[in-house]
């Protein structure tokens, strides 16, 4: 089979709700990735033969295809197709595999794998409540859904607390995993450790000031356990909290994936070579769990053990999600999301798996790692396990 490469990974820089990017259209925030990824590898606009874009809550601002919206925003050409996916929380991962798949395939040689989420002008859950609202239908469930799985709805929160109570996590586990994401974040800002992979754009301060917008709002360099520990549970007698969770995220991210012919045709330097593509779904109630069968299943299926893995990064939904990972697969802590994950740096939703995918190639050319893994839940209990070697 045919190798796919990639050749270059970049992503915003996390905005706040209402923060730094507040005044981009989505269209226009993922033309800003469209347009670096294109300058930056110095290709022929035209020579891009697909653009997949992941994004969760298609309605207002996000609605009426973004992906092709963002292509018409950007300097590609209008001859660029385009088309937009949801596999939820991992849309922009499920972005990479089909690219990769393409390229594999043979039937394309330059792909684009994007993902984008304004969170504030499109906040999370719109699709589902503004249709109930307006009194129209009764939700994305069948009752034939909810009775096979005894359930009223389903609920990431609900499963992020079920996964907490089964593998036997307390409060300040999670406030603990949760500083650590801080911590490392703001030394991973702090040391320039993000520059090559942030596009910098114009953002607002509070003021509505302009200025260069390049470091993720959501990282607290102050963050302290007296602080996280003050903070309320979602629910009475819980363990998660708001400051052990993700957080809301404005952004967007982009990889360029190339066959071995694209590499000589446009004089491309690779980064890196996908190794290993799995999706795996379970149980859709606990939902969150399913990054542990899935890696289980792409370690196999790639012929590798745990240990060969440099760099794993694991979306931090709630921090019990990537602790449970940890526990069940015997892994390295100190090789899980060395740069911090989305309790620091946010969680754009439908942007966050090419957003992880640019922090795991950059952190493995920069630490010298061999191979790196990338897997998060989704809702309806699936998973998306990225391997990846350094080139």
């Amino acid at each position: 089979m045919a190798e796919a490469y990639i050749v270059a990974a970049l992503r915003t820089a996390g905005g706040k709700r209402n923060g730094a990017l507040r005044e981009w259209h989505p269209a226009d925030l993922g033309a800003a990735v469209l347009d670096a990824l294109v300058t930056g590898s110095d290709v022929d606009p035209a020579a891009i033969e697909d653009v997949i874009v992941g994004c969760v809550s298609q309605i207002g601002e996000q609605s009426f295809h973004i992906g092709r919206n963002m292509v018409l925003a950007s300097s590609l050409p209008d001859s660029v197709p385009a088309v937009t996916i949801d596999r939820q929380c991992g849309s922009s991962q499920q972005s990479i595999h089909f690219a990769a798949q393409a390229v594999m395939s043979g039937t394309q040689d330059l792909v684009v794998a994007a993902g984008v989420e304004s969170m504030t002008r499109v906040p999370m859950g719109t699709p589902v409540f503004l249709p109930l609202q307006a009194g129209i239908g009764t939700g994305p469930w069948s009752t034939a859904i909810l009775e096979r799985y005894g359930v009223t709805e389903f609920s990431q929160f609900h499963g992020a607390e079920a996964i907490a109570a089964k593998y036997g996590f307390s409060r300040d586990d999670l406030d603990a995993f949760a500083l650590d994401s801080h911590r490392k974040a703001a030394a991973a800002a702090d040391s320039g450790a993000f520059e090559r992979e942030i596009v910098p754009l114009k953002g607002v301060d509070g003021e509505g000031k302009q200025g260069s917008h390049t470091r993720d709002e959501g990282i607290r360099a102050d963050a302290s356990a007296e602080g996280l520990a003050a903070l309320k549970t979602l629910k009475p007698n819980g363990a998660i909290t708001a400051g052990n969770a993700s957080q809301i995220c404005d952004g967007a991210s982009g990889v360029l994936i190339a066959s071995e012919r694209a590499l000589r045709d446009h004089g491309l330097t690779p980064l890196a070579r996908i190794d290993q593509l799995t999706v795996t779904a379970g149980d859709p109630v606990i939902m969150l769990e399913e990054p542990i069968p899935a890696t289980r299943r792409a370690l196999e299926r790639a012929g590798r053990e745990i240990g060969e893995i440099d760099l794993y990064e694991v979306n931090e939904a709630f921090a019990p999600v990537p602790l449970a990972w940890l526990k069940e697969l015997d892994a390295d802590p100190a090789r899980l999301n060395v740069h911090g994950g989305a309790i620091a740096l946010g969680h754009p939703l439908g942007a966050s798996g090419a957003k992880l995918m640019a922090t795991l190639v950059h952190a493995l050319r920069h630490r010298g790692g061999r191979f790196g893994l990338q897997t998060m839940c989704e809702g309806g209990g699936i998973a998306n396990v990225t391997i990846i070697e350094r080139l």
